[in-house]
């Protein structure tokens, strides 16, 4: 029977003697077992620093077990002789209790037929070392083919290695909170990226990507991911549902063919650091407003002038604009099972007025000039000329609501 766990073996003659315990513990095995020349069952501790370990005898040896934090994975194991303490942590609380129910009838000298032992052997090197946290590889030739990556891998870049793919091992790495794939030919993302419940940065620059699916955006990645790299890719628009990735502080999507962003933007309440630079965006959606941005870099895009309003407006209204602009406003639920896919889909791109009011295909829309440092507290210049002025997409649900805005606003449209 064997324990993980960290341990140290602390004498207790040091004190009286004037000196010091071996410090803190040290990540360790602890195994239970005979000794290779037979005899009772004996303990035998081992480190990385000392694979062999210490091996103790335990039929009627125990002075106490001191168990009140064993639910925390903790516990001291008192010998008489040698009169040592070997305290325990950090080891897996259910683990730890069969373990230590074990030592206790190897205490009383249980029979050995009722309680049979392996032979005690010392463990290998992987068994004692700390677990691997961290792993680079930063070249094709380093890449691992034939063995597996370690499970306890907390932060993996591969990056230069020519990947066409995500590899399917890495997505078995549950604790894995950093994942730097920039720098390869991967096109597509698999959906079961969103299964990896503890990350919280994802790195993809310089691939080949077209998309970024709706399905990573409805996976666990909306409660951990934080930091998303996008730059350098291929990705032309970004789905609906990106907007519930609302733990993102910072957002690069440099260097892609984006011609929008995505118009419930203002939902990411978190987002501190923004770039775009060198898309192909014209405007920014109006959500663009309700961001609160400490860096924004937007530069290199083809914005273009504040517009004559697009009169998209029936009198009377439709009634599928009636009844989709009251589901809406009064937050009636609605789904699949309700409506057809595509008037879902047509309800979760309502456009939102300045009214606060909802419209769907009937609106007033017009591009009015926005200063981008009413949003964030850093702007990169927007254009060689110096300006830091973007052209903001703006809807109407009346001819009420667009003639007050006018009225406010005189000069916002040209």
């Amino acid at each position: 029977m064997r324990l993980q766990c960290e341990a140290s073996v602390v004498s207790r003659g040091l004190p009286s003697a004037g000196l010091r315990g071996p410090g803190r513990a040290a990540r360790a095995l602890l195994s239970l077992g005979r000794a290779p020349g037979g005899g009772g069952a004996r303990l035998l501790v081992s480190t990385a620093r000392q694979r062999p370990g210490s091996s103790f005898q335990l039929r009627e040896n125990i002075e106490q077990l001191f168990t009140k934090f064993v639910e925390e994975g903790k516990a001291t194991l008192r010998f008489k002789e040698p009169a040592v303490d070997v305290c325990v942590s950090k080891a897996n609380a259910s683990q730890l209790k069969t373990f230590l129910s074990a030592v206790k009838l190897a205490h009383r000298g249980t029979d050995e037929a009722a309680f049979p032992l392996r032979t005690l052997v010392p463990p290998k090197a992987s068994e004692v070392e700390k677990p691997k946290t961290r792993m680079t590889i930063v070249s094709r030739r380093d890449y691992p083919l034939t063995r597996n990556f370690p499970c306890s891998l907390e932060h993996l870049q591969a990056s230069y290695c020519k990947l066409a793919r995500v590899d399917v091992r890495m997505l078995s790495l549950r604790s894995l909170r950093k994942l730097d794939l920039s720098h390869n030919c991967i096109k597509r993302l698999p959906e079961t990226i969103g299964d990896l419940a503890c990350l919280q940065e994802l790195s993809l620059q310089d691939n080949r990507l077209e998309s970024f699916g709706a399905a990573l955006c409805n996976s666990t990645l909306q409660k951990s991911l934080q930091s998303l790299d996008l730059s350098q890719n291929k990705i032309r628009a970004l789905p609906v549902e990106f907007c519930r990735l609302q733990e993102l502080v910072h957002l690069r999507l440099d260097d892609n063919l984006l011609v929008r962003l995505p118009f419930r933007i203002g939902q990411l309440s978190r987002l501190r650091f923004l770039s775009a630079a060198r898309n192909q965006l014209p405007f920014l959606p109006s959500d663009f407003a309700k961001l609160s941005l400490e860096n924004l870099d937007l530069f290199g895009n083809p914005f273009e002038q504040p517009s004559a309003p697009d009169m998209q407006l029936k009198i009377p209204l439709t009634l599928l604009e009636c009844s989709a602009r009251a589901t809406v406003n009064y937050r009636i639920p609605y789904g699949h099972h309700v409506l057809p896919s595509h008037l879902c889909a047509d309800l979760n791109m309502a456009k939102t007025c300045q009214c606060g009011r909802a419209c769907l295909r009937c609106f007033i829309r017009t591009t009015v000039t926005m200063n981008l440092h009413s949003v964030a507290h850093t702007v990169v210049l927007v254009d060689n000329m110096g300006g830091t002025d973007a052209p903001v997409l703006r809807h109407f649900c009346s001819l009420t609501c667009y003639s007050q805005f006018l009225d406010r606003h005189p000069q916002s449209v040209q």
